[in-house]
Formats: structure tokens, sequence, C-alpha cells
């Protein structure tokens, strides 16, 4: 992966009023981790950052991060992390990770696939994606952005395994070689699909509530507490049943 440049600003403002305040002056509050060195606070541009984004593939990116006042004229870093407002997905805050060039870094690289499964276009069946991202370990330079799979050839019932996926070169995937990545599901029946639509999920059970008397709402009684209900009841009743009898 190629690095980009990025000018980053250190800050002080930490406090959630402030932050707010800086992300209205078009800033967005971002931290380094060194690799040695303290965590430090840092703003960038929100545009140029923003520009940046999407310019690239993936949130996976290697930047000379080159900070005002800095002694250091550039520090090479990735992108870690980075946190967006749910419902304009602007971006809220970024996490930087220090890096060496000549040091192996582990990530988690995007899973992304072309062409259509045999199994899909002959069969009806369902391309699954069991897993979205791949755990890798290469040297920053050799970072993919995103690790593409060829499905073409998968049928209904098949699988790609993770020791089925070719890496790029300089690049090591991590994890259970046995374990499935992406699969092609036989289609589910209109039957099966109609069933599972109606059929109530578990945990979704509706507690009924009856008026007390005094016009409070409780829970309905069990059945044990409304049998003893009922023969208070009755005995309160035959009292009376004798009385006016004897009248």
């Amino acid at each position: 992966m190629k690095s980009v440049a990025l000018k980053a600003y250190p800050r002080s403002q930490v406090q959630r009023a402030e932050v707010t305040k800086l992300r209205a002056r078009g800033r967005v509050p971002a931290t380094i981790y060194g690799r040695q060195a303290k965590p430090q606070n840092l703003e960038l541009n929100s545009k140029e950052f923003a520009d940046l984004l999407h310019h690239s593939v993936s949130e996976n990116l290697l930047v000379d991060l080159s900070v005002e006042s800095d002694a250091r004229s550039k520090r090479l870093a990735l992108v870690q992390d980075i946190q967006h407002h749910p419902l304009d997905g602007k971006v809220l805050h970024v996490d930087f990770h220090e890096v060496a060039a000549d040091e192996k870094v582990t990530v988690h690289v995007a899973l992304e696939t072309t062409g259509e499964a045999a199994g899909v276009k002959n069969g009806g069946g369902v391309l699954e994606h069991i897993l979205h991202k791949l755990k890798v370990r290469c040297l920053p330079k050799d970072l993919p952005e995103q690790i593409v799979v060829d499905v073409t050839s998968l049928e209904i019932g098949k699988s790609f395994h993770l020791g089925d996926i070719k890496a790029p070169e300089g690049v090591e995937i991590l994890g259970d070689k046995h374990i499935s990545v992406i699969a092609v599901a036989a289609p589910r029946a209109e039957e099966e699909v109609a069933a599972t639509a109606a059929a109530p999920a578990a945990g979704d059970v509706e507690m009924t509530k009856e008026k007390k008397e005094d016009g409070t709402e409780g829970a309905a009684p069990a059945k044990g507490d409304a049998k003893a209900a009922a023969g208070d009841k009755k005995a309160e009743a035959k009292p009376d049943a004798k009385a006016e009898k004897k009248k």
C-alpha cells in the first residue's frame, strides 16, 4: 500500500463541549498512538480527511503524517479506527497507530468478491459471506486495501475456506485454514420462508395485565394464585348460603 501525505495539528481540547466546537470549525479530533511515545491528541482538516477517504478503496490507510511543530518531519501511521456519526456518516474521530516501515503489522482487511457464483446463477442459491474481514500480517508497504476472491466456480453446498484464499505477495493470512469464508447455500422453499416468517420469535411473549381494584395495572396472577383466590371466594360464599337457609 502506498502511503499518502496528511497534515495534522496538535490538539489541546479534550472536553466534550470543546470537541463539539472543534467539529463545528471544520476540524476532526484524532489521536496517534506511538510505538514508544505516549499517545498524542491531534486535529485534522475534516474536508481534507473526507477527500482522502473518498479516493480510497477502504478505510485501511497508510499515511505520512506531518504534525505541525513536531520535531519529526513525518510519522508513518496506519488509520486504526474511524468513528462515524450514525445518521449522516460524518467522521467524528480518528485513531492512528504509528508503525515502522521495516516492521510487520497485523491488520484486519476487508474481503470482497468478484463474479457470479455458479450455484447462484444456475441453481438459485444464495451467496453467503461468513467472514467479511481477514486478519493479515505484513510490512506496511505490502498491506492490501482489500482482498478480492473470484467466486465464479462456487456451486451450491460448496464453500471457500481460509486456506483456499490466495494472499497477495508479502501478505500472510492468519487464522484456522479450515474455517469457511464464503459459501453458496441452497435456495429456501417458499413454504419454509413463510413458516419462518409466521413463527413468533423466541422471547416475544407479551405478558397480559389486568386492572386491580384500585385502577393500577399488574401482572396476571399465576395458576396457583388463581386457584387459591377461587378457593377463598368459595369459602366466603358458604357462610352466606347457610345464613339464607336459616332464614
